[in-house]
């Protein structure tokens, strides 16, 4: 039998696929819409991403239009090893060598000079281009059918939750994709850590899955860069907004989980505020329309993030109260994308 189908809408084809042994019928098909112009949301061990020819810059323009994303923002450009990464680049630097040997496949992108015939449109504009070599069993399955890189940004639309389920992105992208490949809920659950390989020292440009003591650990001639960029002005990386990564409640984060509970307490006596909390531990005296209560490892925090902050605006919550997680290496990804979501406590009277 082949792979089971849905429709979840009058355009989307969505393909139910084993992530750990891939049906080839599903792939193939994948590979077909994506030769043909389509775009393919398919899993990655971080987020779903929405797939596109690399080099095709028809394709390109409809990753751009399906996610309202801005022209001068980055797509990340996904190669199956070193050897179709370097078909997109004049220099690999030893610093790129190093780490890609070490993290790839995983949750690495890597940021060097662009070749002449990379489209301007993958990269926003800028001299640089932004590679990465999924981990997952579809994603490396689908660039190994396509046999040429894929553009694939999460597949969502510009500056909202990133998609860890396939209904997500059905949700949020509807009839704007051709093909889903639903292969489960993602490992990581945050994007991947983004490092400047052109510079000496090497730069981290987005905190992930990857910390930077893990990264020194391969390449100690590395350190947090710049994570923000001006509006309108091309950018190396994605995610460089100040704003990303946003629920439609309002989010915001606050030092301890007694601050947290006594906050909710003041918009409970609100009319019609819907709040949440998002909260690590048990605590008899909290009080919200929801409580949640997140694990105290920061990977296993970044694996249910962005689906609990999805499950939150499923429920209609207007108010999403965080208690802010520790101030350490491992828990930057983490803090970066809370930081990025959230507005400042003054802006919700």
């Amino acid at each position: 039998m082949g792979p089971a189908r849905d429709t979840l809408t009058a355009m989307a084809e969505v393909l139910r696929v084993d992530a750990s042994k891939p049906d080839a019928r599903a792939i193939l098909r994948a590979a077909d819409v994506l030769r043909s112009g389509g775009l393919v949301a398919f899993p990655t061990e971080t987020v779903y991403g929405l797939g596109g020819l690399a080099l095709n810059e028809a394709s390109l323009a409809r990753i751009f239009a399906a996610k309202g994303r801005p022209l001068t923002h980055p797509l990340i450009a996904h190669v199956l090893d070193m050897a179709q990464a370097q078909t997109l680049t004049t220099l690999v630097t030893p610093s790129a060598k190093r780490l890609a040997a070490a993290f790839w496949p995983g949750p690495l992108t890597l940021v060097c000079d662009r070749a002449e015939h990379v489209p301007a449109l993958l990269t926003g504009g800028s001299p640089s281009v932004a590679i990465r070599a999924p981990a997952h069993p579809i994603a490396r399955a689908l660039l190994a059918a396509v046999a040429e890189p894929i553009a694939a940004p999460s597949a969502n639309r510009y500056q909202s939750i990133s998609p860890t389920a396939a209904v997500h992105v059905q949700n949020a992208l509807g009839n704007m994709v051709d093909l889903i490949l639903d292969g489960g809920s993602c490992s990581s659950g945050i994007e991947s850590t983004v490092v400047d390989v052109r510079s000496d020292p090497a730069q981290i440009l987005r905190p992930g899955p990857l910390s930077l003591s893990v990264l020194q650990g391969v390449w100690s001639n590395i350190e947090p860069g710049a994570t923000a960029a001006e509006q309108g002005h091309a950018r190396p990386s994605p995610g460089m907004d100040a704003r990303h990564y946003a629920p439609r409640a309002s989010l915001v984060v606050v030092d301890s989980a007694l601050a947290a509970i006594e906050l909710a307490k003041h918009y409970l006596m609100r009319d019609n505020e819907r709040v949440a909390l998002l909260l690590y531990g048990h605590h008899a005296d909290a009080m919200a329309h929801a409580v949640r209560t997140m694990p105290e490892r920061a990977e296993d925090y970044a694996r249910l993030l962005y689906a609990t902050l999805h499950e939150l605006d499923d429920a209609k919550m207007d108010l999403v109260i965080v208690q802010a997680v520790p101030h350490t290496d491992e828990w930057e990804g983490v803090r970066d994308r809370l930081h990025r979501a959230s507005a400042p406590i003054s802006s919700l009277d």
